[in-house]
C-alpha cells in the first residue's frame, strides 16, 4: 500500500522534525529544559494528530484483515474437522455393519448346516423304512412264489422234499434276515 507507506513516513518525518525542534531549542541556565518556538512545536504536534488516526485506521484494517483472515481459516478447520467427524463416523458405521452381516452370514451358514443335518436324518430314516417295507414285501412275494412253485410241483405229481429244521428249500435263493434294526 503507497498511502500506507508515505503516513509512516509522514510520522517518523514529522516526529524527527519535533525532536530537531528540541535539540535546536535554547538551553536554559543550570537546567535541562529548553525554549523552543511555540508556533512551529503546535504546528507539528497537529500534523502529528492528522497523520496518526490515519496510521491508526490503517492499522485497524490491517488488524480486521488478519482477524477475518483468522475466522476464514479457522472456519475451514471447522469444516475440515467436520468432514473428518463425518467420514469418521460413517467408516465406523461401515465397519458395523460389515461385522454385523459377516456376523449374519455365520449365522444363517450354522442355521442351513443345521437343517441339512435334520434334512438328511429324516431323509436317512425315511430311506430306512421304505427299504425295510420292501425288504418286507420281497420275503411275502418269496414266499407267495415258493407257495406257488410247491402247489404246480404238487399238481404235477412230483412231490417236494421237505427242508429239514433250519435248512433252506433252495440253496441259490438269498436268506431273508428275520430282524433289522430301525434308523
Amino acid at each position: 500500500m503507497p498511502g500506507r507507506r508515505s503516513t509512516a513516513i509522514d510520522i517518523i518525518f514529522l516526529v524527527e522534525r519535533l525532536e530537531a525542534l528540541v535539540a535546536n531549542g535554547k538551553k536554559l541556565p543550570l537546567t535541562n529544559n529548553v525554549v523552543i518556538d511555540q508556533a512551529s512545536a503546535l504546528d507539528l504536534i497537529d500534523q502529528l494528530r492528522v497523520a496518526v488516526p490515519e496510521e491508526v485506521r490503517q492499522a485497524k484494517r490491517v488488524n480486521q484483515e488478519s482477524e477475518r483472515i483468522l475466522e476464514k481459516a479457522q472456519e475451514e478447520a471447522d469444516r475440515m474437522v467436520a468432514r473428518a467427524q463425518e467420514q469418521a463416523a460413517f467408516l465406523i458405521q461401515e465397519r458395523e455393519l460389515t461385522r454385523a452381516a459377516e456376523e449374519r452370514s455365520r449365522e444363517i451358514i450354522d442355521e442351513g448346516g443345521r437343517e441339512a443335518d435334520e434334512i438328511r436324518r429324516g431323509a436317512d430314516e425315511y430311506a430306512a423304512s421304505v427299504l425295510i417295507r420292501l425288504e418286507g414285501e420281497c420275503v411275502k412275494a418269496l414266499q407267495s412264489i415258493r407257495h406257488g412253485i410247491a402247489m404246480l410241483d404238487e399238481r404235477r405229481g412230483e412231490p417236494q422234499p421237505q427242508p429239514e429244521p433250519g435248512e433252506e428249500a433252495y440253496e441259490d435263493e438269498p436268506e431273508a434276515p428275520a430282524d433289522h434294526a430301525r434308523v
